[in-house]
């Protein structure tokens, strides 16, 4: 069998025994065993079952790292209000858990991680450093991430540069490179109306609705075509703030209504303004805003990073498979960003769909499939790049 071979293998593995965020017990235990059959220095049980896994190269110089996320969804709750096609992608390899599937792409990314390792365990050619490979849970609710650091494993390792890259709706065999851009941070507040009623809830939500600047995609033709946008030439001259809000009505047993909001902010530094504006909306109708704790911040690309990684992807693949992003995209966040306040970096759009097959690659829909050939490339490119970037750190 191939490697190839034995990556979508595994893939499907995952596929059919997704776990839950702080639940990748069988996840974990498959990452390290094959890890440590590729001959690298293994660590379990990080931060939850986050695995690290380190690769010394037979030629000394500096350390980069890559991360790979692990964890599942909540396929009842976590997806996007995107009619379904209908089409079946995943017969013979489907969830086995009820309710809990592999919608956002975490099967691939575990498995290119794996591939990546060990394409560089094997290679013939001197791997010119150190490789630091970051297995993480949790990252659905933003927790892993921070669980992880929190042990000093990574920081012990010392990677000088971040590499990750996440499942796209661009088409498979192209990556897609974001120089100072990425995602945005995330805020949640609940605005508590002691004196309001539901019509009073109601138009607190309106008002907070306003607040922001676009719409969540209605169709997969939209997901695609947002995702398309960020390619264009001109999209560079436009207005590159955005702001995205989540908002439902909390009714407690107990207590008057409630307003649940969620934002979704770039460039993060106009945060503070937006607190400052439902501060001012609670207290017109007689409320109050309490706050999750501070905002989750933004994923920001290194600008020089993501160019040089571009250039050298370019150059490896070819200028027709690799896009160059020059907006962030408003909808999703990323505990990723984390990583990228210890070392700059990058995290790569991988494309995995094939429209003309029915194979969306959008991520949380609820039909979301992937291309299985997408595990190759990306392996191809992180190996690749992870490689030259040490050489050019040496």
């Amino acid at each position: 069998m191939t490697l190839a071979d034995d990556l979508v293998a595994l893939r499907r593995e995952i596929h059919r025994h997704p776990e839950l965020a702080g639940e990748e017990r069988q996840t974990a235990g498959l990452v390290a065993e094959q890890l440590r059959a590729a001959g690298l220095d293994v660590t379990t049980g990080v931060g939850g079952y986050g695995v690290v896994a380190v690769l010394d190269g037979s030629a000394q110089g500096p350390a980069v790292a890559y991360r790979a996320d692990m964890d599942a969804v909540d396929a009842r709750v976590n997806v996007l209000p995107i009619a379904p096609s209908g089409r079946v992608f995943d017969e013979g390899f489907a969830s086995q858990v009820p309710g809990v599937a592999h919608l956002c792409g975490h099967d691939l990314h575990t498995a290119i991680g794996v591939g990546v390792a060990r394409t560089l365990a094997q290679s013939s050619q001197a791997v010119p450093g150190r490789v630091v490979f970051v297995f993480q849970p949790a990252e659905e609710p933003l927790q892993g991430a921070r669980a992880m650091l929190q042990t000093g494993v990574v920081q012990r390792l010392a990677p000088r540069e971040f590499y990750a890259l996440h499942c796209s709706p661009y088409p498979s065999g192209t990556i897609a490179v974001s120089p100072g851009y990425g995602l945005p941070g995330l805020d949640h507040l609940r605005i508590v109306l002691p004196d309001a009623d539901d019509a009073g809830a109601a138009a607190v939500e309106g008002e907070v609705a306003r607040l922001g600047s676009v719409e969540f995609p209605r169709s997969i033709e939209d997901y695609h075509a947002g995702f398309t946008a960020l390619l264009k030439p001109a999209a560079a001259a436009t207005n590159q703030e955005s702001v995205s809000v989540a908002h439902w009505i909390e009714h407690p047993s107990d207590a008057p209504p409630a307003v649940n909001v969620l934002l979704r902010v770039w460039p993060q530094e106009r945060g503070p303004e937006l607190r400052v504006r439902i501060k001012q909306l609670a207290a017109a109708a007689g409320g109050h805003v309490e706050f999750s704790g501070d905002p989750f911040p933004a994923l920001v690309n290194s600008a020089g990073l993501s160019t040089a990684a571009g250039q050298y992807l370019t150059t490896a693949l070819g200028p027709e498979s690799v896009g160059w992003a020059r907006v962030s995209w408003p909808y999703n966040c990323e505990d990723f960003a984390l990583y990228l306040d210890e070392a700059p970096g990058a995290l790569f759009y991988l494309g995995v769909a094939d429209t003309e097959a029915g194979i969306n690659g959008a991520p949380h829909a609820p039909d979301f499939a992937a291309d299985e050939r997408a595990i190759g490339h990306g392996v191809r490119a992180m190996a690749g790049l992870l490689t030259h970037r040490l050489a050019a750190r040496s």
